[in-house]
């Protein structure tokens, strides 16, 4: 029982003197007063003077950030106008090179049909000229040959007849005659070939 005393007025004791001391988690009374006073004077002082100069800054800086930011919308907007232009000059260009290129062909195809034309009739002028000069040289080769065969035909005549035939007339008719004869058998054999095949 004694012990139980002694334990008891040990607790006693120990309450005691728990209830004398502060507690170190809750600041005396006059500690929270003061803090209090300090906070409202500083609360009052940073309204006061602090507050109106920070939302001051704050206000110039959206309104720089509002005017940078409708300088690139306008830049923006320029870029665009820019670029509008830009892909409407190169369409107009496009357009421009075809047609170029469209007219080049139309031209080039013209320059053709004329060389072509040109060609064609240097050509029929170069066929004529030298179907004339065959002609003429056709005819001239018949006109010695004429000549020739006339004066052969002449002096074999005049050898088989006996006679002499220097009459200019005379002998022009048996050449003549020579001639047609020879022009007429080498026809009929012409003709006789064709209708062989």
């Amino acid at each position: 029982m004694i012990a139980g005393q002694l334990v008891t007025a040990a607790h006693g004791a120990v309450v005691a003197a728990e209830e004398e001391l502060p507690n170190p988690l809750l600041p005396e009374t006059y500690d929270i007063v003061w803090s209090l006073f300090i906070v409202v004077v500083l609360g009052f002082v940073f309204l006061k003077y602090a507050l109106p100069k920070i939302q001051a800054v704050l206000d110039e800086r959206t309104e720089k950030i509002e005017g940078g930011l409708a300088l690139a919308e306008s830049a923006q907007a320029e870029a665009q106008a820019a670029l509008a232009e830009y892909q409407q000059q190169l369409q107009d260009a496009r357009t421009e090179a075809a047609r170029i290129r469209e007219e080049a062909r139309n031209e080039g195809g013209a320059i053709v049909a004329e060389s072509r034309t040109r060609a064609q009739a240097e050509a029929a002028r170069i066929v004529e000229n030298a179907q004339r000069q065959i002609e003429a040289e056709r005819q001239q080769a018949s006109v010695s040959l004429r000549a020739e065969v006339g004066t052969l035909a002449t002096e074999l005549a005049s050898k088989i007849v006996g006679e002499s035939l220097e009459d200019e007339a005379r002998r022009s008719r048996v050449v003549d005659r020579f001639l047609d004869d020879l022009e007429a058998t080498t026809a009929a054999g012409a003709a006789d070939a064709g209708k062989g095949n």
